[in-house]
């Protein structure tokens, strides 16, 4: 049954239970020998990656040079840490404890929430689209819409029993966080703090609750593929170290796990609303043969239905529009015909001019 009680019109055997009973892999989580986690293309020896303290947003002093470390950041990698970001560490921990109490739940009673539908405001599965993917992920989840909290909580589980209130006390930190974090990032940009103000504050979050259990074989596999995420920025809390990020070079680099910290990357309406001068960072998840990991990525954008084109003041004769109109309602409407790894649908925005002879 779904939230409501209605029959779910979906099945799939998740990879918590196939931890209870596999040695191996089962071969539909086998990646193509190109896309497995090749330890020889990942940069070990990473140059440190920027971890910002937010203590300076605050004092009209040092903001100036909190602007200049964040535009470093964003368009350098697209990414950052943040520490001092005022979200008590008890919150971010609650927060994942009440994940894994979820996901430790039987099977039944989380299929309650089991859905292929990408629209559905609470979403329980598994893989990325298990429907969709010719490979599967090595990850269970759950998906549920958060801002305003108290539009779409009483959608949430009501079990684990504290699962509503932990979940939500650090939805609502979060959400609070990526209104100060996106006045510094339009900033860091030359836009006005206030810049689509209002869109921002009435915005969509999305809490992916993320559960990668140890994996046997984690060279031949991943917990999520190569990929953006669609939206303004996204806020991600974890148990430990399992994200990897790719530069400009097209090299991947571990991200370290920082006791306290919470891992900002900026996402694809961001990319598109800068026209380019930042870019949004491709990611993915890495697994461990010996330990599970939890991750809570609080995904922010503009309202559903809200287009995003580039912002007027980041376009001129050497910058002309390069991206059309988009919603994260049609993101939403794009990946649930394709796979995450057929095509990215920032793609389908971008505006492809011919170059002239002299520039050939």
């Amino acid at each position: 049954m779904d939230a409501k009680g209605e029959i779910s019109d979906i099945s799939f055997t998740s990879v918590m239970e196939l931890t209870k009973s596999q040695q191996n892999i089962p071969e539909r989580y086998i990646l193509p020998t190109s896309l497995r986690p090749n330890p020889s293309l990942v940069n070990h020896i990473s140059p440190s990656l920027p971890v910002i303290d937010l203590s300076m947003m605050n004092h009209p002093a040092y903001r100036p040079q909190l602007i200049v470390q964040v535009h470093a950041a964003c368009h350098q990698l697209g990414f950052f840490q943040v520490i001092n970001h005022g979200i008590p560490t008890s919150v971010m921990k609650d927060a994942l404890d009440s994940a894994e109490e979820f996901f430790n739940l039987p099977s039944d009673e989380k299929m309650r929430f089991a859905s292929a539908d990408v629209h559905k405001p609470v979403r329980y599965g598994t893989s990325m689209n298990h429907e969709m993917d010719k490979v599967f992920y090595w990850r269970d989840f759950i998906k549920h819409y958060a801002n305003p909290i108290s539009e779409w909580i009483h959608l949430w589980p009501s079990n684990p029993p504290t699962y509503k209130e932990k979940m939500g006390s650090y939805a609502k930190a979060a959400n609070a966080l990526q209104k100060n974090l996106m006045e510094v990032v339009l900033e860091s940009l030359g836009l006005n703090a206030n810049y689509l103000h209002d869109d921002i504050k009435e915005g969509s979050q999305v809490m992916a609750v993320n559960y990668y259990p140890s994996c046997p074989e984690p060279d031949l596999a991943l917990g999520m593929p190569p990929h953006t995420d669609y939206g303004t920025l996204t806020i991600l809390n974890q148990s430990q170290q399992g994200l990897e990020i790719m530069d400009h070079d097209k090299k991947w680099h571990p991200v370290p796990f920082i006791e306290g910290a919470l891992i900002v990357q900026l996402g694809d309406q961001f990319e598109v609303m800068s026209n380019g001068r930042y870019k949004s960072i491709p990611h993915r998840a890495i697994l461990n043969v010996q330990m599970k990991r939890l991750s809570i990525a609080s995904i922010h954008s503009m309202n559903l239905d809200k287009k995003v084109g580039p912002a007027l003041e980041v376009v001129d004769e050497q910058h002309p529009v390069a991206y059309k109109e988009g919603s994260f309602g049609e993101f939403l409407d794009y990946i649930s015909a394709k796979s995450l790894t057929e095509g990215k649908y920032i793609d389908t925005l971008k505006i492809h001019k011919r170059r002239d002879a002299s520039e050939a």
